[in-house]
Protein backbone atom coordinates (compact mmCIF):
# COMPACT_ATOMS: atom_id res chain seq x y z
CA UNK A 1 0.00 0.00 0.00
CA UNK A 2 2.78 2.28 0.50
CA UNK A 3 4.69 1.57 -2.28
CA UNK A 4 1.16 2.42 -4.58
CA UNK A 5 0.82 5.59 -2.41
CA UNK A 6 4.40 6.50 -3.04
CA UNK A 7 3.93 6.29 -6.66
CA UNK A 8 0.66 7.81 -6.78
CA UNK A 9 1.96 10.66 -5.15
CA UNK A 10 5.03 10.69 -7.65
CA UNK A 11 2.28 10.74 -10.81
CA UNK A 12 0.60 13.91 -8.76
CA UNK A 13 4.39 15.64 -8.82
CA UNK A 14 4.67 14.89 -12.11
CA UNK A 15 1.46 15.94 -13.61
CA UNK A 16 -0.02 18.68 -11.02
CA UNK A 17 0.88 21.73 -13.52
CA UNK A 18 -1.13 20.03 -17.05
CA UNK A 19 -4.11 19.53 -14.37
CA UNK A 20 -4.31 22.77 -13.06
CA UNK A 21 -3.99 23.94 -16.68
CA UNK A 22 -6.90 21.71 -18.16
CA UNK A 23 -9.32 22.27 -15.15
CA UNK A 24 -8.66 26.21 -15.91
CA UNK A 25 -9.12 26.41 -19.50
CA UNK A 26 -11.85 24.41 -18.71
CA UNK A 27 -13.18 27.08 -16.63
CA UNK A 28 -12.73 29.39 -18.49
CA UNK A 29 -14.19 27.99 -21.64
CA UNK A 30 -17.45 27.64 -19.72
CA UNK A 31 -17.75 30.88 -18.25
CA UNK A 32 -17.64 32.12 -21.87
CA UNK A 33 -20.10 29.80 -23.29
CA UNK A 34 -22.34 30.78 -20.11
CA UNK A 35 -21.65 34.20 -18.47
CA UNK A 36 -19.86 36.38 -21.80
CA UNK A 37 -22.55 34.81 -24.49
CA UNK A 38 -24.95 33.37 -22.39
CA UNK A 39 -25.64 30.22 -23.70
CA UNK A 40 -27.73 27.94 -21.78
CA UNK A 41 -26.19 24.62 -20.48
CA UNK A 42 -22.83 25.17 -21.92
CA UNK A 43 -21.96 20.96 -21.37
CA UNK A 44 -19.90 20.88 -24.38
CA UNK A 45 -17.71 23.98 -23.79
CA UNK A 46 -15.55 22.69 -20.92
CA UNK A 47 -16.06 19.05 -22.51
CA UNK A 48 -14.22 20.12 -25.77
CA UNK A 49 -11.17 21.67 -23.98
CA UNK A 50 -10.89 18.82 -21.72
CA UNK A 51 -10.39 16.54 -24.79
CA UNK A 52 -8.44 18.55 -27.33
CA UNK A 53 -6.45 19.89 -24.54
CA UNK A 54 -5.47 16.02 -23.65
CA UNK A 55 -5.25 15.13 -27.18
CA UNK A 56 -3.00 17.58 -28.20
CA UNK A 57 0.07 18.90 -25.85
CA UNK A 58 2.73 18.20 -27.89
CA UNK A 59 1.16 17.92 -31.00
CA UNK A 60 1.50 20.70 -33.99
CA UNK A 61 -0.88 23.31 -35.20
CA UNK A 62 -2.61 22.16 -37.86
CA UNK A 63 -3.16 18.82 -35.99
CA UNK A 64 -4.85 20.65 -32.88
CA UNK A 65 -6.75 22.70 -35.05
CA UNK A 66 -8.00 19.51 -37.22
CA UNK A 67 -8.85 17.87 -33.92
CA UNK A 68 -10.61 21.12 -32.91
CA UNK A 69 -13.13 21.09 -36.11
CA UNK A 70 -13.18 17.41 -35.88
CA UNK A 71 -14.95 17.45 -32.25
CA UNK A 72 -17.19 20.52 -32.88
CA UNK A 73 -17.66 18.68 -36.51
CA UNK A 74 -19.38 15.74 -34.63
CA UNK A 75 -21.12 17.82 -32.49
CA UNK A 76 -22.95 19.09 -35.02
CA UNK A 77 -23.52 16.17 -36.99
CA UNK A 78 -25.09 14.68 -34.05
CA UNK A 79 -27.18 17.77 -33.49
CA UNK A 80 -28.59 18.26 -36.51
CA UNK A 81 -29.78 14.51 -37.04
CA UNK A 82 -31.28 14.52 -33.69
CA UNK A 83 -33.29 17.46 -34.60
CA UNK A 84 -33.95 16.14 -38.36
CA UNK A 85 -35.21 12.83 -37.18
CA UNK A 86 -35.93 12.77 -33.42
CA UNK A 87 -34.78 10.87 -31.06
CA UNK A 88 -34.49 6.73 -31.16
CA UNK A 89 -33.12 3.92 -32.11
CA UNK A 90 -32.21 4.86 -35.90
CA UNK A 91 -31.27 8.52 -34.47
CA UNK A 92 -28.74 6.84 -32.09
CA UNK A 93 -27.14 4.31 -35.16
CA UNK A 94 -27.33 6.96 -37.61
CA UNK A 95 -25.50 9.46 -34.70
CA UNK A 96 -22.88 7.14 -33.49
CA UNK A 97 -21.85 5.91 -37.40
CA UNK A 98 -21.76 9.74 -38.41
CA UNK A 99 -20.35 10.90 -35.78
CA UNK A 100 -17.13 7.65 -35.72
CA UNK A 101 -16.78 8.74 -38.98
CA UNK A 102 -15.96 13.07 -38.03
CA UNK A 103 -13.47 11.83 -35.69
CA UNK A 104 -12.07 9.43 -37.89
CA UNK A 105 -11.65 11.40 -40.75
CA UNK A 106 -9.78 14.29 -38.41
CA UNK A 107 -7.20 11.87 -37.26
CA UNK A 108 -8.47 11.75 -33.31
CA UNK A 109 -6.85 9.03 -31.33
CA UNK A 110 -8.99 6.23 -29.87
CA UNK A 111 -9.69 8.14 -26.46
CA UNK A 112 -10.70 11.25 -28.23
CA UNK A 113 -12.87 8.89 -30.57
CA UNK A 114 -14.55 6.99 -27.83
CA UNK A 115 -14.88 10.56 -25.63
CA UNK A 116 -16.76 12.65 -28.68
CA UNK A 117 -18.93 9.17 -29.32
CA UNK A 118 -20.03 9.38 -25.61
CA UNK A 119 -20.92 13.27 -26.15
CA UNK A 120 -23.08 11.84 -29.22
CA UNK A 121 -25.13 9.32 -26.78
CA UNK A 122 -25.77 12.47 -24.43
CA UNK A 123 -27.04 14.36 -26.84
CA UNK A 124 -29.21 11.81 -28.55
CA UNK A 125 -30.45 9.64 -24.73
CA UNK A 126 -30.32 12.86 -22.25
CA UNK A 127 -30.03 16.41 -23.59
CA UNK A 128 -32.19 15.90 -27.05
CA UNK A 129 -32.83 19.02 -28.81
CA UNK A 130 -36.18 20.42 -28.86
CA UNK A 131 -38.02 23.40 -30.81
CA UNK A 132 -35.94 24.77 -33.51
CA UNK A 133 -32.76 24.16 -33.93
CA UNK A 134 -29.86 26.36 -32.46
CA UNK A 135 -26.45 25.10 -33.59
CA UNK A 136 -25.42 26.09 -29.37
CA UNK A 137 -23.75 22.52 -29.02
CA UNK A 138 -21.68 23.63 -31.59
CA UNK A 139 -20.63 26.96 -31.01
CA UNK A 140 -19.98 25.66 -27.68
CA UNK A 141 -17.88 23.11 -29.26
CA UNK A 142 -15.93 25.60 -31.25
CA UNK A 143 -15.43 28.01 -28.12
CA UNK A 144 -14.29 25.07 -26.39
CA UNK A 145 -11.52 23.92 -28.31
CA UNK A 146 -10.42 27.37 -29.08
CA UNK A 147 -9.78 27.79 -25.41
CA UNK A 148 -7.68 24.58 -25.62
CA UNK A 149 -6.22 25.45 -28.81
CA UNK A 150 -5.31 29.00 -27.06
CA UNK A 151 -4.04 26.95 -23.69
CA UNK A 152 -1.41 24.71 -25.12
CA UNK A 153 -0.05 27.32 -27.25
CA UNK A 154 0.64 29.70 -23.85
CA UNK A 155 2.29 26.66 -22.30
CA UNK A 156 4.91 26.44 -25.23
CA UNK A 157 5.13 29.88 -25.55
CA UNK A 158 6.21 29.83 -22.09
CA UNK A 159 8.69 27.03 -22.84
CA UNK A 160 8.72 25.64 -26.25
CA UNK A 161 10.98 22.52 -25.47
CA UNK A 162 8.97 21.45 -22.66
CA UNK A 163 6.50 18.99 -24.53
CA UNK A 164 9.38 17.94 -26.13
CA UNK A 165 11.42 17.28 -22.90
CA UNK A 166 8.54 15.24 -21.61
CA UNK A 167 7.98 12.63 -24.23
CA UNK A 168 12.07 12.20 -24.11
CA UNK A 169 11.85 10.92 -20.82
CA UNK A 170 8.25 8.88 -21.52
CA UNK A 171 10.15 7.48 -24.56
CA UNK A 172 13.55 6.12 -22.25
CA UNK A 173 11.46 5.54 -19.09
CA UNK A 174 9.04 2.71 -21.58
CA UNK A 175 11.94 1.36 -23.08
CA UNK A 176 13.52 0.88 -18.93
CA UNK A 177 10.38 -0.27 -17.91
CA UNK A 178 10.60 -2.76 -20.96
CA UNK A 179 13.85 -4.17 -19.76
CA UNK A 180 12.65 -4.87 -16.45
CA UNK A 181 9.74 -6.55 -17.42
CA UNK A 182 12.18 -8.93 -19.34
CA UNK A 183 14.30 -9.18 -16.17
CA UNK A 184 11.92 -10.20 -13.88
CA UNK A 185 10.35 -12.43 -16.14
CA UNK A 186 14.20 -14.52 -16.64
CA UNK A 187 14.28 -14.22 -12.90
CA UNK A 188 11.59 -15.79 -12.28
CA UNK A 189 11.57 -18.49 -15.65
CA UNK A 190 8.55 -17.15 -16.35
CA UNK A 191 7.05 -17.92 -20.10
CA UNK A 192 3.63 -16.35 -19.33
CA UNK A 193 5.55 -12.54 -18.10
CA UNK A 194 8.33 -13.33 -20.51
CA UNK A 195 4.79 -13.19 -23.58
CA UNK A 196 4.02 -10.01 -21.47
CA UNK A 197 6.94 -7.94 -22.20
CA UNK A 198 7.18 -9.49 -25.53
CA UNK A 199 3.43 -8.00 -26.39
CA UNK A 200 4.68 -4.40 -24.67
CA UNK A 201 7.65 -4.33 -27.13
CA UNK A 202 5.24 -4.40 -29.82
CA UNK A 203 3.35 -1.56 -28.22
CA UNK A 204 6.69 0.72 -27.61
CA UNK A 205 7.70 0.04 -31.16
CA UNK A 206 5.49 4.01 -31.63
CA UNK A 207 7.64 5.77 -28.83
CA UNK A 208 9.91 6.69 -31.36
CA UNK A 209 7.44 8.39 -33.53
CA UNK A 210 5.60 9.74 -31.03
CA UNK A 211 9.23 11.89 -30.07
CA UNK A 212 9.63 12.66 -33.96
CA UNK A 213 6.03 14.45 -33.60
CA UNK A 214 7.04 16.06 -30.58
CA UNK A 215 10.07 17.24 -32.53
CA UNK A 216 8.28 18.95 -35.38
CA UNK A 217 5.55 19.95 -33.04
CA UNK A 218 8.68 22.12 -31.47
CA UNK A 219 10.35 22.57 -34.22
CA UNK A 220 7.10 24.66 -35.54
CA UNK A 221 6.90 26.44 -32.04
CA UNK A 222 10.59 27.55 -31.96
CA UNK A 223 9.82 29.05 -36.05
CA UNK A 224 7.28 31.28 -34.54
CA UNK A 225 9.50 32.51 -32.08
CA UNK A 226 12.51 34.49 -33.31
CA UNK A 227 14.37 34.72 -29.78
CA UNK A 228 13.75 30.97 -29.44
CA UNK A 229 15.18 29.82 -32.84
CA UNK A 230 18.59 29.29 -31.60
CA UNK A 231 17.12 25.99 -30.08
CA UNK A 232 16.77 24.36 -33.81
CA UNK A 233 19.79 23.28 -33.48
CA UNK A 234 19.34 21.26 -30.85
CA UNK A 235 16.51 19.66 -32.54
CA UNK A 236 18.48 18.43 -35.07
CA UNK A 237 20.62 16.26 -32.77
CA UNK A 238 17.68 15.34 -31.25
CA UNK A 239 16.35 14.06 -34.92
CA UNK A 240 19.60 12.00 -35.15
CA UNK A 241 19.43 10.45 -31.58
CA UNK A 242 15.65 9.54 -32.39
CA UNK A 243 16.92 7.43 -35.16
CA UNK A 244 19.56 5.38 -33.26
CA UNK A 245 16.71 5.03 -30.69
CA UNK A 246 14.75 3.60 -33.60
CA UNK A 247 17.07 1.02 -33.73
CA UNK A 248 17.83 0.22 -30.26
CA UNK A 249 13.66 -0.14 -29.76
CA UNK A 250 13.93 -2.88 -32.56
CA UNK A 251 17.11 -4.36 -31.00
CA UNK A 252 15.24 -4.78 -27.15
CA UNK A 253 12.19 -6.04 -29.66
CA UNK A 254 14.41 -9.10 -30.63
CA UNK A 255 15.53 -8.96 -26.65
CA UNK A 256 12.22 -9.89 -25.77
CA UNK A 257 11.68 -12.40 -28.14
CA UNK A 258 14.63 -14.26 -27.50
CA UNK A 259 13.75 -13.95 -23.82
CA UNK A 260 10.48 -15.80 -24.43
CA UNK A 261 12.35 -18.77 -25.95
CA UNK A 262 14.54 -19.04 -23.06
CA UNK A 263 11.92 -19.12 -20.36
CA UNK A 264 10.29 -22.27 -22.52
CA UNK A 265 13.55 -24.03 -22.02
CA UNK A 266 12.41 -24.36 -18.33
CA UNK A 267 16.22 -23.98 -17.36
CA UNK A 268 17.73 -21.53 -14.70
CA UNK A 269 18.59 -17.93 -16.33
CA UNK A 270 21.84 -17.02 -15.16
CA UNK A 271 22.04 -14.66 -12.59
CA UNK A 272 24.58 -12.45 -14.70
CA UNK A 273 22.09 -12.51 -17.73
CA UNK A 274 20.06 -10.05 -15.32
CA UNK A 275 22.60 -8.02 -14.21
CA UNK A 276 23.53 -7.26 -17.52
CA UNK A 277 19.96 -6.02 -18.39
CA UNK A 278 19.30 -4.26 -15.27
CA UNK A 279 22.89 -2.65 -16.69
CA UNK A 280 21.65 -2.04 -20.06
CA UNK A 281 18.28 -0.55 -18.11
CA UNK A 282 20.00 1.93 -16.18
CA UNK A 283 22.18 3.00 -19.34
CA UNK A 284 18.85 3.36 -20.97
CA UNK A 285 17.66 5.71 -18.09
CA UNK A 286 21.01 7.70 -18.26
CA UNK A 287 20.87 8.11 -22.20
CA UNK A 288 17.33 9.57 -21.30
CA UNK A 289 18.44 11.67 -18.54
CA UNK A 290 21.22 13.53 -20.88
CA UNK A 291 19.02 13.62 -23.94
CA UNK A 292 16.23 16.09 -20.99
CA UNK A 293 19.16 17.68 -19.61
CA UNK A 294 20.66 19.29 -22.65
CA UNK A 295 17.42 20.00 -23.66
CA UNK A 296 17.17 22.11 -20.55
CA UNK A 297 20.51 24.04 -21.54
CA UNK A 298 22.13 22.20 -18.90
CA UNK A 299 25.35 20.15 -19.02
CA UNK A 300 24.40 16.44 -19.91
CA UNK A 301 28.23 15.09 -19.57
CA UNK A 302 27.44 13.35 -16.54
CA UNK A 303 24.46 11.64 -17.45
CA UNK A 304 26.34 10.46 -20.97
CA UNK A 305 28.96 9.44 -18.71
CA UNK A 306 26.79 7.28 -16.61
CA UNK A 307 25.30 5.77 -19.90
CA UNK A 308 28.41 4.93 -21.42
CA UNK A 309 29.77 3.29 -18.35
CA UNK A 310 26.48 1.21 -17.63
CA UNK A 311 26.06 -0.08 -20.97
CA UNK A 312 30.02 -0.84 -21.13
CA UNK A 313 29.25 -3.13 -18.14
CA UNK A 314 26.32 -4.62 -19.33
CA UNK A 315 28.43 -5.36 -22.48
CA UNK A 316 31.05 -6.74 -20.11
CA UNK A 317 28.98 -9.38 -18.22
CA UNK A 318 27.72 -10.53 -21.52
CA UNK A 319 31.57 -11.37 -22.42
CA UNK A 320 31.64 -13.57 -19.57
CA UNK A 321 28.17 -15.28 -20.21
CA UNK A 322 29.60 -16.23 -23.87
CA UNK A 323 32.66 -18.05 -22.32
CA UNK A 324 30.67 -20.45 -20.31
CA UNK A 325 28.77 -22.09 -23.55
CA UNK A 326 25.37 -20.96 -22.80
CA UNK A 327 22.31 -21.76 -24.50
CA UNK A 328 21.51 -19.92 -27.88
CA UNK A 329 18.57 -17.93 -27.25
CA UNK A 330 21.20 -16.84 -24.05
CA UNK A 331 23.94 -16.11 -27.01
CA UNK A 332 20.82 -13.84 -28.62
CA UNK A 333 20.04 -12.03 -25.55
CA UNK A 334 24.08 -10.88 -25.35
CA UNK A 335 24.06 -10.45 -28.50
CA UNK A 336 21.31 -7.48 -28.35
CA UNK A 337 22.77 -6.34 -25.36
CA UNK A 338 25.64 -5.28 -28.05
CA UNK A 339 23.69 -4.07 -30.36
CA UNK A 340 21.66 -1.72 -27.67
CA UNK A 341 24.45 -0.27 -26.44
CA UNK A 342 26.01 1.00 -29.75
CA UNK A 343 22.74 2.54 -30.77
CA UNK A 344 22.10 4.11 -26.83
CA UNK A 345 25.76 5.86 -27.20
CA UNK A 346 25.67 6.47 -30.55
CA UNK A 347 22.18 8.80 -29.64
CA UNK A 348 23.87 10.38 -26.30
CA UNK A 349 26.72 11.92 -28.84
CA UNK A 350 29.52 9.61 -29.06
CA UNK A 351 31.47 8.61 -32.77
CA UNK A 352 30.12 6.41 -34.57
CA UNK A 353 33.51 4.30 -34.68
CA UNK A 354 34.72 4.64 -31.40
CA UNK A 355 31.50 3.62 -29.51
CA UNK A 356 31.75 0.26 -32.47
CA UNK A 357 35.45 -0.42 -31.23
CA UNK A 358 35.12 0.24 -27.53
CA UNK A 359 31.70 -1.81 -27.54
CA UNK A 360 33.48 -4.79 -28.99
CA UNK A 361 36.58 -4.41 -27.13
CA UNK A 362 34.33 -4.87 -24.32
CA UNK A 363 32.83 -8.18 -26.09
CA UNK A 364 36.06 -9.60 -26.15
CA UNK A 365 36.60 -9.16 -30.04
CA UNK A 366 39.58 -8.28 -31.63
CA UNK A 367 39.78 -4.48 -32.66
CA UNK A 368 40.18 -3.44 -36.51
CA UNK A 369 44.02 -2.10 -35.12
CA UNK A 370 44.98 -5.67 -33.99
Amino acid sequence: MRKWWRAALGRLRQAWVPVVEAALAATVAWLIAARLIGHPDPFFAPSATLMVLGETRGQRVRQTVELVLGVAGGVLTADLMIHALGPGTLTMLLVLLLTLGVTVAAGASSTLILQTTISALYLVVVAAPKGDFRPFRFVDALIGGAVALAASQLVVARDPLAPLVTEARRTYADLADLLDRVDEALERCDADLAQAALDRAREVDGCVERLRSAVRACAESLRLRVRRRRHLGQLEQVEATARHLDYAVRNIRVLARNAVALTRLHTATPHELGTAIRSLAAAVRAAGAALATDLTGQDAGRHAGQADDAALAAVRIGAELLDADPPLPVVMIVGQIRATAIDLLRGVGKDDVAVLNRVDEALGLPSPAS
